[in-house]
């Protein structure tokens, strides 16, 4: 397990080739009872600010739409990909989204469409929990009829198009197109293993990589697991990108 120093040291050692890849929600900005709640910490902008230009790459990986990243976080310089990287896929058939509704109705919950993938949100009902007990079942028959796969987080279940490139596939493209020489990724939940995956297969190529895990109460143990390190929630995100960002503005000894 690495330390937030020696996290800091590599990427600076490395700059400007490197890449530092951001989850939003549970990461960047606390998990809130709905996406439009949402905000991201107030230290976050200027933080990822004072990181732009000197890295190759600062980008936000999210499962929402890059509209409403951007809505959210808009720092010049930050690159935005959105819907777990599938927004140059074709739109989820409404006659889908109306199946999808049917069963979320059922227990009260609420869907958010999401372009070509479709979120069933639980986490405002008496208990979350049952319900989505309750839900997957129905979901999964639907994702096995129209190719989709389910995709669960903290309080939701995302349907997506099944077996197409995800967070990961979108680190792997950018790291490659801008032939980074280290790679971080920060995040929180089911979704953000594929991620984590992808930066297994960068190491072998030869990149520095570290997968960091935002904990809490909530995250999944899988992703604790799968984590070089992990930090309190969004705010030790936050602090691991500040420092960073001092490790990268220290004078070179002699200067």
């Amino acid at each position: 397990m690495i330390d937030a120093a020696e996290v800091s040291a590599a990427i600076a050692a490395r700059a400007p080739g490197a890449g530092v890849f951001l989850d939003l929600d549970g990461t960047l900005a606390p998990i809130v009872a709905r996406p439009e709640l949402s905000r991201v910490l107030p230290e976050i902008p200027s933080v990822l600010a004072r990181l732009v230009g000197v890295l190759e790459v600062v980008a936000v990986v999210s499962g929402r739409p890059s509209h409403q990243v951007r809505e959210l976080l808009d720092v010049e310089g930050v690159e935005i990909v959105g819907t777990h990287g599938l927004e140059d896929v074709r739109p989820m058939a409404e006659e889908i989204l109306d199946e999808i509704r049917a069963v979320a109705v059922a227990v009260g919950a609420w869907v958010e469409p999401k372009g070509a993938a479709a979120a069933v949100h639980f986490r405002a009902l008496g208990d979350p929990e049952a319900a989505e007990t309750a839900s997957s079942g129905r979901l999964a028959v639907i994702a096995a009829t129209h190719d989709l796969e389910v995709v669960p987080g903290k309080r939701i279940l995302e349907l997506a198009p099944a077996g197409r490139p995800r967070k990961g596939g979108a680190v792997e493209r950018i790291a490659s197109d801008r032939e980074l020489a280290a790679v971080l990724f920060a995040g929180d939940d089911v979704g953000d293993l594929d991620a984590f995956a992808a930066l297994g297969r960068l190491g072998t190529r030869g990149l520095w990589t570290c997968a960091i895990a935002a904990g809490g109460r909530e995250t999944p143990a899988e992703v604790l697991a799968a984590a070089d390190l992990v930090v309190e929630g969004p705010s030790g995100v936050a602090a691991l990108l500040a420092s960073i960002a001092d490790e990268l503005e220290r004078p070179a000894p002699g200067a």
